[in-house]
């Protein structure tokens, strides 16, 4: 076991497939399967409070049920991020993406039946249970894959999870046609089509195995663990690698799962903690609605990277706009520096936040993270989607201004502050943050090298 073998990913990559099918995809698909039936649901609020009441509504009016249907998404997201926390750590990462699969078969089918019903608050619940959905899934689909793939390739198997949610939002789009299911007679049937993708998942997932460092650290299965690594590796288990998940596992030993506000009091995780609420704020507040340069440059310099570079375009884009009554080619430049916008963001802060709290944070510890990360993502989506138009009409070509100040600030935090994580141990990981977290308390830092640890024993840490 301790001598290097050439291994295949070839189940690594079936099994992220699987995972983010019904993951992160929904999420990216349900945002965008909203624009195509705007006014058929309109009108179907309209003629529906007209038979029930005999009330004509008031276009605002319709409006607003319209701006709920659409932004509950965002708060029922929310609620999603702070249960995936609890329902991971009691019935694991992959069991909780399968579990997770019933809020979206509950919203699909009311969504089918609601235009039948004649209740547009079915839709309303619907899409509270996409939320749900999409933010469990938003949470714990990166930390799957994040404690499944080997060390190496950790950065680009939780990236993946950005490239199912942009794939997401274009095969909605393509869905959302007239010419498929965009039309009048079938509105209710594209917000049902959700359904489709959660039915793969479930059909697909449970032929992978659990989570390695789950299944140790958590349930202290050992033989469990060596039979995941052995089939997610294609090969025998490394000894490196499964020390590692020993070594995190005698540094947790005999602590319980943290609550998300226990990590706020806790010294020791303090500088993780803000770094992930920051970036996980930015990633929203930067206005936004990569590849393998994550593995190559690191997790650190693309951040830096991107957000830099969303701070020039942003820039360009508003001088642009400040002077296309002067020249009809300012346009073009207008275009070019949103596609350019965008691209940096999925180079940088898409492609790099979801694997940060994997990656600085204890087994212990991580759940809770993924429940603060989260929480931050869904109610910074829900304040943009509530103040955006606000700062367009009172702002005009300056609305990209206050977004170019987040990417900024931004940028200098993660170049102050945050280490570069890439192909670290957490042991690692966590002494390079104790440097800022004991900071004039070096005496009073815990020694990462204290761990001591016996190979094959196993002990319960997280377990319920």
């Amino acid at each position: 076991m301790s001598h290097p073998q050439q291994g295949s990913t070839l189940t690594l990559v079936l099994m992220v497939v699987a995972a983010g099918t019904g993951g992160t995809l929904l999420y990216g698909y349900n945002l965008a399967i909203m624009n195509a039936p705007t006014t058929y649901i309109q009108t179907f609020i309209n003629e529906t409070v007209l038979q029930r009441w005999d009330v004509q509504l008031e276009d605002y009016q319709v409006t607003l049920v319209w701006t709920i249907i659409v932004s509950i998404f965002s708060l029922g997201g929310l609620a999603g991020a702070l249960i995936a926390g609890p329902m991971t750590i009691r019935y694991g990462r992959k069991k909780c993406l399968l579990m997770n699969n019933v809020f979206l078969m509950t919203g699909a089918l009311l969504a089918v039946t609601s235009r039948a019903a004649g209740s547009f608050e079915m839709i309303i619940i619907s899409r509270v249970l996409v939320g749900i959905n999409s933010g469990i899934s938003m949470n714990v689909q990166p930390m799957y894959f994040g404690e499944s793939a080997p060390k190496h390739l950790r950065g680009a198997a939780s990236l993946s999870s950005a490239v199912f949610a942009a794939f997401g939002v274009m095969l909605g789009q393509v869905v959302g046609l007239r010419e498929i299911l965009g039309s009048e007679p079938c509105w209710h049937y594209l917000l049902a089509s959700n359904a489709v993708p959660g039915l793969i998942q479930l059909l697909t997932l449970p032929c992978f195995p659990e989570s390695p460092r789950y299944l140790l650290i958590d349930r202290g299965d050992k033989e469990a663990c060596i039979n995941a690594l052995r089939r997610l590796r294609g090969c025998e288990v490394q000894s490196s690698e499964l020390n590692e998940i020993l070594e995190e596992q005698a540094e947790t030993k005999g602590m319980r799962p943290k609550r998300p506000w226990e990590l706020f009091t806790d010294r020791s995780v303090r500088w993780q903690l803000i770094s992930v609420m920051v970036i996980s704020s930015a990633m929203q507040l930067c206005g936004n609605d990569s590849n393998l340069l994550v593995e190559r440059k690191g997790r650190r310099f693309m951040l830096m990277g991107g957000f830099i570079l969303m701070t020039v375009w942003a820039v360009v884009f508003t001088i642009a706009l400040s002077f296309e009554h002067l020249a009809s080619w300012m346009q073009y430049i207008s275009m070019g520096c949103i596609f350019t916008y965008i691209l940096s963001f999925g180079m940088g802060p898409a492609g790099v936040t979801g694997v940060l709290p994997t990656e600085i944070f204890n087994q212990a510890a991580r759940p809770a993270a993924y429940m603060i990360a989260g929480s931050m993502m869904w109610l910074n989506l829900f304040i943009i989607g509530m103040v955006f138009p606000f700062l367009v009409s009172e702002l005009s070509q300056y609305c990209f201004v206050p977004f170019a100040a987040v990417c900024l600030l931004s940028a200098i935090y993660v170049g102050l502050f945050l280490p570069e994580t890439k192909g670290k141990t957490l042991s690692a990981i966590t002494s390079e943050f104790n440097k800022l977290n004991f900071k004039g308390l070096e005496q009073d830092c815990p020694s990462q090298t204290e761990a001591q640890y016996q190979l094959g024993e196993v002990c319960h840490s997280t377990s319920l």
